[in-house]
């Protein structure tokens, strides 16, 4: 049976390149960083090679990035030593946020923490004038909204709540876990205290990734136990992780733009096919290019009998994809997200993901299936 992959969002395959420069450090490059000898100076060399490329291609220093286990643990340590170490007294939010941010903002008001939740509308954006209000206390702030959202894709105007925050003596940390590798950031130009980062979302390895953190703020060790990473995150390093992480940025930032296009293509084309078949359908977030991240699609569909199973049912047809509410993915609880913008959760959904590897022929395998679920009542 053909299977086709659009569950990007969630990770992404490997890239081939990605996997030929970690095997060598796989066999070969076995040293321990924090050793003295040969075998330990070639691995520490390769971390700190690492850390200089992707400074480069963020237009940042080298000391400005900590290499994570990936971006729940960034998040964490960001949110974490914004409170412990900057006396954060008060953290702005949505109630749309992934939940290494919602989870570990909520752990945080055991620590005299408040928490405020901006307004959103029903695409998702941030209600900028909401925010100047919450920002308009004496109480040392944070704000945590991520660039672009996982599930319905809407984007944050970076450098416009970027100004809203200095406004205010604000510190701003973004999740930018999804964007990462599909976007160009210039941390010269964007004025921010922390991003994060997962390489897996780019064709890199799981379990590694980095947390950006301006130099002119300050981060304490999360994991404890070493001097690795300046003290800041002890633990032998992942090498071949870290190593490969660095091979799908390059791949990534080689041709962003075109990587956009034909992604952006493809995600038009399936919108444009959907309205063409169906008289009732929606789609939650922006849909507009230049307000939502081109590789996820949620889509709203119609009511039927064969709704509540969607996503089972698409997946014995050879296509995998996500959803959010407990209707269409039979979990417990439906998604906090599309609670968030108030969605009919009644209605099925599924989120379609796409990368640069993803072709027209697989859009139209995933829409004929689609189709297929909804043929007997639409006929």
């Amino acid at each position: 049976m053909k299977a086709v992959y659009l569950d990007n969002a969630a990770t992404t395959p490997i890239a081939p390149e990605v996997v030929e420069v970690m095997l060598p450090v796989l066999k070969d490059g076995y040293g321990n960083p924090s050793s003295t000898h040969s075998h330990g100076r070639k691995s520490k060399a390769l971390i700190e090679t690492s850390r200089r490329t992707i400074a480069k291609h963020l237009n940042c220093q080298p000391s400005e990035i900590i290499f994570t286990s990936g971006g729940t643990e960034a998040d964490n340590m960001a949110l974490k030593s914004a409170v412990h170490q900057m006396g954060v007294q008060h953290i702005i939010t949505s109630h749309l946020e992934h939940h290494a941010i919602g989870h570990t903002a909520n752990m945080l008001t055991t620590k005299n923490v408040r928490i405020s939740y901006v307004k959103v509308c029903k695409k998702g954006n941030v209600d900028l004038a909401d925010l100047e209000q919450l920002l308009d206390t004496e109480e040392k702030t944070l704000v945590a909204l991520m660039h672009a959202n996982n599930e319905i894709a809407t984007l944050l105007p970076l450098n416009e709540v970027s100004r809203i925050c200095r406004k205010y003596d604000a510190l701003f940390l973004s999740d930018t876990v999804q964007t990462m590798g599909h976007y160009k950031f210039d941390l010269q130009e964007l004025d921010i205290d922390f991003i994060t980062c997962a390489a897996h979302k780019f064709h890199g390895p799981k379990g590694v990734g980095f947390l950006y953190v301006n130099k002119n703020s300050k981060v304490d060790a999360l994991i404890h136990g070493g001097a690795q990473e300046r003290g800041l995150r002890g633990g032998t390093e992942n090498v071949y992780g870290i190593v490969g992480l660095t091979k799908a940025m390059d791949l990534a930032y080689e041709d962003v733009i075109g990587h956009q296009n034909h992604v952006q293509e493809l995600k038009t084309y399936m919108i444009d096919q959907l309205k063409d078949y169906f008289d009732d359908i929606d789609f939650h977030g922006e849909t507009n290019p230049e307000k939502s991240l081109y590789t996820v699609l949620n889509v709203c569909f119609p009511k039927n009998e064969k709704s509540s199973m969607l996503l089972f049912t698409l997946d014995m047809k050879g296509v995998s994809v996500s959803g959010g509410s407990a209707c269409s993915s039979g979990a417990a609880k439906g998604s906090h997200v599309l609670e968030g913008i108030r969605a009919d959760m009644n209605r099925p959904n599924a989120r379609f993901s796409f990368s640069r590897y993803t072709t027209k022929e697989e859009i139209d395998f995933a829409l004929e299936q689609v189709k297929s679920v909804f043929e007997k009542t639409l006929a």
